[in-house]
């Protein structure tokens, strides 16, 4: 490996990790908490999708993954192993989808979301179907909590990421 692709792989492991912490310190702010896990923050998606749009879907995966792992062990509410890859780094690392759309911020922003929610749902279809009300469909209601706190999520982080867009400073990322 030559000193200038090895220097270019420690710029990318420390942006990342910069924008891990700071989506980690985000994260620590919970506007609003679900009672089985997720919540809504001010933005904590934002610096993984930035991070995405830089770098693209496999370094923005990892980076996410990296995230659902960090937030895994700072609060976890795991049921079962399968559970566990799902709502932590499969969900977090979905965010990295952002980078498919890097010239469309805002629909980045949706598509990592909704790649996200997707994990979600998929872990309260399978893991936590007890807790749909008497005669609604766990895919259903996996939709309805998942998409309630995740919807507002997607509008705060959206706005965020189109704040960022409009002013020029997306640009200084990218």
């Amino acid at each position: 490996m030559s000193a200038s692709k090895g220097a270019g792989r420690v710029k990318v492991l420390a942006e990342a990790a910069v924008l891990i912490a700071l989506a980690t310190v985000l994260s620590m702010f919970k506007v609003y908490r679900m009672p089985q896990g997720g919540s809504v923050t001010p933005g904590s998606m934002v610096p993984m999708i930035v991070f995405a749009l830089r770098r693209g879907v496999g370094y923005g995966f990892a980076a996410g993954a990296v995230f659902g792992l960090v937030r895994l062990y700072l609060g976890p509410y795991v049921v079962h192993p399968v559970q566990l890859l799902l709502d932590y780094p499969l969900a977090f690392g979905a965010l990295g989808l952002a980078g498919l759309l890097r010239k469309r911020p805002v629909a980045a922003t949706a598509l990592g979301i909704f790649g996200r929610f997707l994990c979600h749902w998929l872990s309260g279809v399978i893991f936590f179907a007890e807790y749909a009300p008497a005669g609604q469909h766990p895919a259903l209601y996996s939709a309805i909590y998942n998409g309630s706190y995740l919807g507002v999520e997607l509008v705060i982080s959206a706005a965020l990421v189109y704040l960022l867009a409009r002013s020029g400073a997306l640009k200084a990322f990218l």
